[in-house]
Order: C-alpha cells, then sequence, then structure tokens
C-alpha cells in the first residue's frame, strides 16, 4: 500500500442528516480512517448532532438554519474557519457537494493551496429549476455551482451519464466516473426473514412485492409508478408495492395514492435505519422499481443485488449504467404505460427474476471497501500532480 494520508471529507450534511450524499461522504469517511490513514469530516453545525460517536474529527463550522429532513444551510465566510482547517494539515480535501462546501474549500485555498477533488453526486439543476422562484437567481445559483465545480483540482462523477448534469451547469472540463459502493453485504436472507416482512404488513405468501427505496420526491419518477401499479390493478393483477423512505413529497404521494385507489395495494414504511432491516426489505422483494432519471449512480440498485433482487430501471438513466435487459435488470421507458407492462410481464416469472437477480448480485455489485480503495488510488494521483505542478495565486 502507498503512503497513509490525510484526507479533508466536505459534506454540507452530516449524519442525523439521512441521503446518498450522507451515506457516501461516511463510507469513505469510515474506510479511510481504518485503511489509509485519517479522516476528519468538515460539514455545517447541526443541533441534533452526536458527533461523538465516530472515531474520527467531526469538524462543524456555522450554520443559519436547518430546513426539510434536517438539512443544515452552512455560513462558511468567517476567516477562522478557513485556519481551522488549513491547521488540519489535510493532504488533500474532497467535497461531496458543489454548494456551501466547496465555497468554503475555495475560501480556503485563497490562503493556502490544497488539493481538492470535488465528487458532483446529485443533478442540481432539478433542485434549481424546482426550488429557486426567479430567472435571476437561478443565474446566480448556477454560475456559483460552476465557479466551485471549475475550482477543484479534479471533478469526479459516480456515473458516465452524471456528465450530462456537468454540462449543463456550464462545465466543461474533464472528469473521472469514480462508482459508489455498496455497504450492504453480499447476503442470504433466511425464508424466515423474508416471512416476517410479509407477516408484517398483512401480505399473502403469493403475493408479488415491488419495493420502492429512496427519498419521497415526485422527481424520482414516483407518479409513474403508482400510475403503472393503478393499471397494474385495473388489469386484475395482485401485488403490493412498499414505498421505503420519507421525503418532502410523502403526504402528497399519500394523497395521490388514495385519490386512483391504491390504499390496498400500496404500503409507506417510513424510513428505515437499520441497515439488515432493510436488506430484510429488499430480499423480500420480487423486484425494485427505481424509474429515476435523477439519481446520478443509484445506490438502492446495488444495495437491492446484494439480496439478488434485480431492479427495473429507465433505459438511458444513470441508475441504468451496466445494466443488461433481462440479464442483470430490467429495462423500461420513461412512462407509466411501459413500467407496467414490464411488471406485467415478468412479475409472475419467478425463475426469471431469481436468475436476474442472481447475475446482478454476481456482476454490478461491488463493494464500499472496494469503491473506496480506488478512490485512494486516485487520491495519490491528484496528490503527486499537485505538487509537481507549479501554483500561482489562486484565481477562484
Amino acid at each position: 500500500m502507498d503512503k497513509k494520508i490525510k484526507v479533508g471529507i466536505g459534506t454540507d450534511a452530516w449524519l442525523p442528516t439521512l441521503d446518498g450524499v450522507c451515506t457516501t461522504a461516511k463510507y469513505y469517511a469510515d474506510i479511510i480512517n481504518k485503511e489509509y490513514g485519517e479522516a476528519v469530516v468538515i460539514t455545517p453545525k447541526n443541533p441534533n448532532a452526536e458527533d461523538y460517536k465516530f472515531p474520527y474529527p467531526i469538524y462543524r463550522y456555522k450554520s443559519l438554519f436547518t430546513f426539510g429532513e434536517g438539512y443544515p444551510v452552512g455560513w462558511p465566510f468567517k476567516e477562522v474557519f478557513a485556519n481551522d482547517v488549513i491547521g488540519m494539515d489535510c493532504d488533500v480535501l474532497h467535497s461531496h457537494c458543489p454548494i456551501a462546501t466547496s465555497y468554503f474549500f475555495r475560501r480556503i485555498n485563497r490562503k493556502k493551496r490544497i488539493p481538492v477533488v470535488l465528487t458532483y453526486h446529485t443533478k442540481y439543476e432539478y433542485d434549481f429549476e424546482a426550488r429557486v422562484p426567479s430567472k435571476l437567481l437561478k443565474m446566480r445559483a448556477y454560475g456559483m455551482t460552476l465557479n466551485n465545480i471549475k475550482s477543484a483540482d479534479e471533478v469526479w462523477v459516480t456515473s458516465d451519464g452524471t456528465s450530462d448534469s456537468l454540462r449543463k451547469m456550464g462545465y466543461e472540463g474533464d472528469y473521472i466516473v469514480m462508482p459508489n459502493g455498496c455497504d450492504l453485504p453480499l447476503a442470504s436472507i433466511t425464508d424466515n426473514e423474508r416471512d416476517s416482512i410479509r407477516r408484517k404488513h398483512n401480505i399473502p405468501k403469493d403475493v408479488p412485492i415491488l419495493i420502492f427505496v429512496g427519498r419521497m420526491i415526485w422527481y424520482k419518477n414516483v407518479k409513474l409508478i403508482l400510475d403503472a401499479c393503478r393499471m397494474l390493478k385495473n388489469a386484475g393483477k395482485d401485488y403490493r408495492l412498499l414505498m421505503v423512505g420519507m421525503g418532502p413529497d410523502e403526504g402528497a404521494m399519500k394523497k395521490y395514492t388514495r385519490k386512483i385507489s391504491l390504499e390496498d395495494k400500496v404500503i409507506f414504511t417510513g424510513q428505515i435505519i437499520d441497515r439488515h432491516e432493510l436488506q430484510t426489505y429488499y430480499s423480500a422483494a420480487d423486484l425494485l422499481v427505481f424509474p429515476s432519471l435523477f439519481d446520478t449512480n443509484g445506490l438502492v440498485v446495488r444495495e437491492a443485488a446484494a439480496s439478488a433482487t434485480p431492479a427495473l430501471l429507465v433505459e438511458g438513466s444513470c441508475a441504468a449504467e451496466g445494466i443488461s435487459d433481462g440479464e442483470t435488470g430490467f429495462l423500461c421507458d420513461e412512462s407509466a404505460h411501459s413500467i407496467y407492462r414490464k411488471i406485467e410481464d415478468i412479475i409472475g416469472n419467478k425463475s426469471l427474476l431469481d436468475r436476474v437477480g442472481i447475475k446482478a448480485q454476481n456482476d454490478i455489485y461491488i463493494s464500499w471497501e472496494d469503491a473506496v480503495k480506488m478512490a485512494y488510488e486516485r487520491y495519490q494521483v491528484v496528490i503527486d500532480k499537485f505538487n509537481s505542478t507549479p501554483h500561482g495565486e489562486y484565481k477562484y
């Protein structure tokens, strides 16, 4: 192994906030601290933080408030914050968000140059278009984000398709594909454990189970899932759809479920924190239905594969990268009718679902240990390149 390094892991939110980016940052910090040197997490303050639980330091800088499901709004403008991070003597700073965290790292680099890696996880244009009220503010949001991206010494994406979002932001530079891993182990859940999910939700033994896992946000194409399920019901098909997660649109989704008379078919479980329990849910399901175009990597696809549960994905989406239809997963068009037809075709074919699930488990699963090992090896390249290149006045 190459030399030990110290990595500053920057993220706009940290536990107890929980989403895909937070999960990614946590596994980077865990594995770097255990295998490759030292990790320190740099993140805004959260009034519900329990940072004493972690074996590495969590540096919290000022936040103005929290919103949504506990997301803090960072305020990294005080010089003392930059000096604190400089005093940590990190070999590399790794930002997992091009908003407050990356702007913070820009301020640090005005005082002392430290190599910066940015992982672009999320299609931020969705949030900007949906949540920024005016055209002028949207332009400013795009401009600030672009400058934050360009300020990094190297940009990483979690899938090739994410580059489309980078280009929409105006970024024209190079990038590296660095896939995320999966923390769920390759596992065979017992029949009794799977049956416990059916007992808990009163699902008869022979009724197929569909599952969606993720934040409850409409732009993950959840409405297409619900509309497809209405078509299944109208066609006389029995099934249950488990909706696992929480989010700002959860109430509206429940209301829509009632509106289209699917209360007897759709079960909202809430967020499931316990990872073994979540894996049991995946294993109990026959098919993960995940038609999101928003997600840049689709951690849930690998999580399902860990339990040999195949996924139904939109062809051409980032989540579907590396998936062969009928081999390592199933592909459909971005429409409720296409989702319905695909489910109708395959849901009764248990041998096909089992074969594709096992193939997914063997071919598309990647552990976080393997993913972070690749990242660590790339850190070495970034650091060596940085140290061998003269640095003038910082321009960002």
